[in-house]
């Protein structure tokens, strides 16, 4: 079977056996299990092994146990709390910016924003949501391990191809570290300001807004990979395609309810995800458009289905969440072009400046 082929089958069969896995067990916040199962099969690759997935679980709770040290602070020291929230969601994007650290770097956002919040309701709300990020991870993992037994990758490349691959990736990096290291730290700050807002939301309502400040989230991992020129379709039309998509899933859903179900529907629309992204199917939408897409499905189509669980009214909670992220969405992308046109104009007083002493 073809190398493309492959991956299409297995970013297809991942999220589908970790969200059967999750919602069978169950879980809590069952359908952070696919999003992460998305996320770790996106990038190829083999799964992780155990060593790592040990590594990767001790630095999900140092991370999120940040949040969970920043409790007392927050409902007794709201100021020092909310700058220490502050420069740990500038450290967060840091991670992902500068060292390129995605993994370290989300669950840092999530730990300073989400876990903190969730403290201001019950220790106990903040304890299951760590449960639940530490049982997503271990369930995405072990579903990657069993699909790619099925659909592995290539088997590893000759040493002398390898080392010459690896000598012109170190010239293409010392290449465009020289422009990197300039622009990095204020994509960091530029990243850290579009999320701080949606982290205030997040204390006025913990409860509600848990969805949404999972959403900023990654929206704050998002716009540190992206320019101000195509913020637009890359923001807005990924989260307005997502909430479509979500919509089509909730009617699909509802023709016949059962977990086979759910999983033959998740195995549906992640094949069509998996072929955009792989470019099976053409699209002038680059790969991450079309995962934040996915990821906005998931983050809407999830606390759908508690909600019904629940018996709360999903078509009420549904509206809101979608306007909740089409607004957070756009202040991020007036939040880009203000602060790049904040930046450009600095720019342009200093090569005045500079022009002026030269003459």
């Amino acid at each position: 079977m073809h190398l493309q082929a492959r991956r299409i089958f297995r970013l297809s069969f991942t999220p589908a056996l970790a969200l059967t896995i999750a919602y069978a067990i169950p879980t809590p916040l069952p359908f952070i299990a696919p999003l992460f199962a998305f996320f770790l099969t996106a990038m190829p690759g083999p799964p992780l092994g155990v060593k790592k997935l040990f590594g990767l679980i001790i630095l999900v709770l140092i991370t999120l146990g940040m949040g969970v040290m920043l409790i007392p602070m927050i409902l007794h020291f709201q100021v020092t709390a909310l700058l220490l929230v502050l420069v740990g969601l500038y450290l967060s994007s840091y991670l992902t910016v500068n060292l390129s650290k995605n993994l370290p770097g989300t669950f840092l956002a999530m730990g300073v924003t989400m876990i903190s919040a969730a403290g201001t309701v019950s220790y106990s709300l903040s304890a299951m949501i760590i449960q639940a990020l530490v049982l997503g991870i271990i369930i995405a993992t072990v579903s990657h391990t069993l699909v790619y037994l099925f659909f592995p990758e290539d088997p590893p490349q000759p040493a002398g191809e390898k080392a010459a691959q690896a000598d012109d990736a170190v010239q293409d990096e010392s290449a465009s570290d020289i422009k990197g290291v300039a622009q990095s730290n204020w994509i960091a700050i530029r990243s850290t300001l579009i999320v701080f807002p949606a982290y205030l939301l997040l204390l006025s309502n913990p409860l509600a807004y848990m969805p949404i400040a999972m959403k900023s989230v990654m929206l704050s991992q998002q716009v540190s990979s992206i320019d101000a020129r195509s913020a637009g379709k890359e923001l807005i039309g990924s989260t307005i395609l997502g909430g479509v998509f979500s919509v089509l899933f909730w009617f699909a859903l509802g023709l016949w309810t059962n977990l086979w179900m759910f999983f033959l529907w998740m195995l549906l629309f992640s094949l069509f995800f998996s072929c955009k992204i792989y470019q099976l199917i053409s699209t002038r939408f680059p790969a991450s458009f079309w995962v934040n897409t996915a990821v906005t499905m998931l983050i809407m189509i999830g606390p759908a289905v508690e909600d019904s669980a629940n018996g709360k009214d999903v078509y009420a909670a549904f509206f809101s969440r979608s306007i909740l992220l089409i607004l957070i969405t756009l202040y991020a992308l007036l939040a880009i072009h203000f602060l790049e046109y904040i930046k450009s104009i600095k720019t342009k007083s200093n090569h005045r400046t500079c022009h002026t002493h030269a003459l």
